[in-house]
């Protein structure tokens, strides 16, 4: 882009949005050169931070109009990049449009601005004794639609299911700032169910501006059981047993030692430092339904080898207890100068398997690995451990984190949970998806964006880089199926 065409591009902005609302100083846009994969920077043309709907149409237009690229960003909590600026793009910031819309305790759902942060739904709900299930570890600061562009998930999903399991409706605008308004607070809408197509798009086919959330009773009992283990194959036995006995927790997640041991150093949790691996078991439901369960649950796991089976007295505990959990990424940052937090998902009965192999692979790059993970979804968030300052590192984390990755594809997973593709795992994508299913997914993104505006270059990597990347074999140049727009 020319630099008067950037001078115009500014100018239009500054028109169009109230004072302040434009940033362009390099100074001023540091804050947003990166989400919370920080070891990717880049700095966008300008920053535009609307307080409103119209406002967020106008940026939309004016960026069409100049042909510029379009980066939609929340909270910045995102672990893959996906929120990562572009040099020749604008970064759209919706921190600003934070109103909680509606409560509608009878319908038990929520409408809500894209700036709203997790937590405050529940909040907001709980006066009716209602709250909002999905529970990202970030739900403290991570917005609504952040989680709808990367279909997040939390300690709670395996039971209440992950953020496409949870919204009703959305309303987004298109490149050329056309609101859609997609779903509905009904038991059905008609047309084709494009709502779990949006989820987890990744700002890739519309910019989210308001989304209907379903709202859940809260139960009437909640216990939480604490179970630790020797040997961490025996834990991921206990998983087996208990989802095998037909008991559905509103949560299991795992630690290892090393994750253990960093949370309890931090938080206080009352975690046994010693165990090899510590499993989390809520129940919820009635207080019939979960005194029976937990006594069930408390069978199973000495069954499987628990060596101690502990359950919360009280809410206070219980908290407690979840709180070593869910700043678990914190605490290991305070082991290691750095680290780089995995996602990828496997069917349950390989966990064993898996996470043997990454033992394996964290010896041969020479690298920690501290495991913690959503159990019982398989869910995997292996953290591993580097030093950027040391040259090569940074390098060998990557590699370490698309062999993980490849592993969980290997074993009939995917690459993603629910951190998003980004930037991150295009290269893994490449092992997932064949030319076929990456030439649809492109021509998805041409029906909604047919200039290819909207985060290009993110979640969905190109035939040739997967050619470059060895995953794809391409006969002279030539492709299987027509190359599409590289967005």
């Amino acid at each position: 882009m020319s630099h008067a065409t950037r001078t115009d591009l500014i100018r239009a902005l500054e028109r169009a949005l109230p004072a302040g609302a434009v940033l362009y100083e390099a100074e001023t846009m540091r804050p947003y050169e990166c989400d919370g994969l920080s070891a990717y920077r880049e700095l966008p043309i300008a920053v535009a931070l609307p307080e409103t709907v119209e406002q967020v149409q106008t940026v939309l237009r004016l960026c069409n109009e100049h042909g510029v690229p379009v980066v939609a960003r929340g909270a910045g909590t995102g672990l893959s990049g996906g929120a990562l600026p572009l040099a020749n793009g604008v970064l759209l910031g919706l921190a600003k449009l934070n109103r909680i819309l509606e409560i509608d305790p009878d319908g038990r759902t929520a409408r809500v601005q894209p700036g709203v942060r997790n937590l405050a739904i529940s909040e907001a709900a709980s006066r009716h004794g209602l709250y909002y299930a999905p529970d990202p570890s970030s739900q403290i600061a991570c917005s609504i639609g952040g989680n709808v562009a990367e279909n997040s998930g939390g300690v709670h999903c395996l039971k209440y299911g992950l953020t496409v399991h949870n919204v009703l409706a959305v309303k987004l605008l298109t490149i050329d700032g056309e609101l859609l308004e997609i779903g509905s607070s009904a038991p059905d809408s008609p047309g084709y169910e494009l709502l779990a197509l949006l989820n987890g798009s990744e700002g890739m086919l519309g910019v989210m501006v308001e989304v209907t959330v379903r709202l859940l009773p809260k139960p009437e009992r909640t216990q939480v059981v604490l179970a630790a283990f020797d040997r961490i194959e025996l834990a991921g036995e206990a998983v087996a047993r208990i989802i095998g006995a037909g008991i559905i927790p509103a949560g299991l997640e795992m630690m290892d030692n090393a994750s253990i041991r960093a949370a309890e150093d931090f938080v206080h949790a009352g975690y046994p430092v010693d165990a090899a691996a510590i499993l989390l078991c809520e129940l919820d439901g009635t207080n019939e339904e979960v005194s029976e369960q937990i006594m069930a649950v408390r069978q199973l796991l000495l069954q499987a080898g628990a060596t101690d089976v502990h359950s919360a007295l009280d809410e206070t505990e219980r908290q407690r207890l979840w709180a070593g959990r869910k700043n678990a990424f914190p605490a290991v940052g305070r082991i290691s100068p750095d680290y780089y937090c995995m996602d990828g998902t496997i069917p349950r009965k390989h966990l064993g398997r898996v996470l043997a192999r990454i033992d394996e692979l964290s010896r041969s790059f020479n690298l920690r690995v501290a495991n913690v993970f959503h159990a019982g979804d398989g869910n995997l968030h292996p953290l591993i451990l580097f030093d950027a300052n040391q040259p090569g590192e940074l390098a060998r984390a990557e590699r370490l984190g698309e062999k993980i990755l490849e592993l969980c594809v290997e074993v009939g997973g995917t690459v993603t949970g629910e951190h998003g593709i980004g930037v991150e795992k295009l290269n893994p994508m490449c092992s997932q998806f064949n030319a076929a299913e990456l030439s649809q997914f492109h021509a998805i993104k041409a029906a909604f964006d047919p200039m290819g505006l909207l985060n290009p270059g993110k979640a969905v990597p190109t035939l040739h880089r997967c050619a470059e990347f060895g995953r794809m074999h391409i006969h002279d140049g030539a492709l299987p199926f027509p190359e599409l727009p590289r967005f």
